[in-house]
């Protein structure tokens, strides 16, 4: 009862959604309804300015590594409910109850997740993400670079067999939620990290 717990205790930390909060808090207005209409840190960068954006993002984040430290303690350590857990948390994210199931795409949060389900695969994956995004300057791009690197670090790097089907799961769930980024970057369309959208 108390792992299970832990899923539902997962699914309420991802709905807590700090990029609609810091809109409503610094500008009252619905993140989701200006720039690029996502509630992540990426367009609260773009809409609130960079203060706000890396504030969101570090927040997001350690809703992962919260989840699944809960997940941790309710379970005993039980692997299959860590990641569980890690599941529930990105759901939530994207998903939010509390926010009429219009989230963000879980990217922050899978990074937190992923950090500390399996470290060293994660940080290898983030840091070919971040020279991408640093080239490019599309997030999207860097994005979707993690989680396919992901599983196939995690693959080589002799990970669970619980990590890993959650790697390939986040792996989905990245790509279905950034399946109008690859359309734009396709027609070299996708805005560029530092493109500021004005409120």
């Amino acid at each position: 009862m108390t792992s299970l717990l832990s899923l539902l205790i997962g699914y309420l930390i991802g709905s807590i959604s700090f990029s609609y909060l810091a809109g409503k808090l610094l500008k009252g207005i619905d993140i989701r309804e200006h720039g690029s209409g996502n509630a992540g840190a990426t367009n609260t960068l773009r809409v609130l300015g960079k203060g706000p954006g890396i504030a969101v993002l570090l927040l997001d984040v350690l809703k992962g590594v919260a989840a699944v430290w809960i997940g941790t303690w309710l379970s005993g350590s039980e692997p299959l409910f860590e990641v569980l857990a890690g599941i529930s948390v990105i759901v939530g994210h994207n998903w939010p109850v509390f926010f009429g199931f219009r989230g963000g795409k879980g990217i922050a949060t899978t990074i937190g997740v992923m950090l500390t389900l399996a470290f060293l695969p994660a940080l290898i994956a983030g840091i070919v993400a971040i020279v991408s995004i640093a080239i490019t300057r599309y997030v999207s791009l860097g994005s979707l670079l993690f989680t396919a690197l992901l599983p196939i670090m995690i693959w080589f790097m002799a990970g669970s067999r619980e990590v890993f089907a959650l790697s390939l799961l986040l792996f989905v769930f990245a790509w279905v939620k950034h399946r109008s980024n690859i359309v734009k970057l396709l027609k070299g369309q996708e805005n560029k990290l530092g493109a500021k959208k004005q409120v």
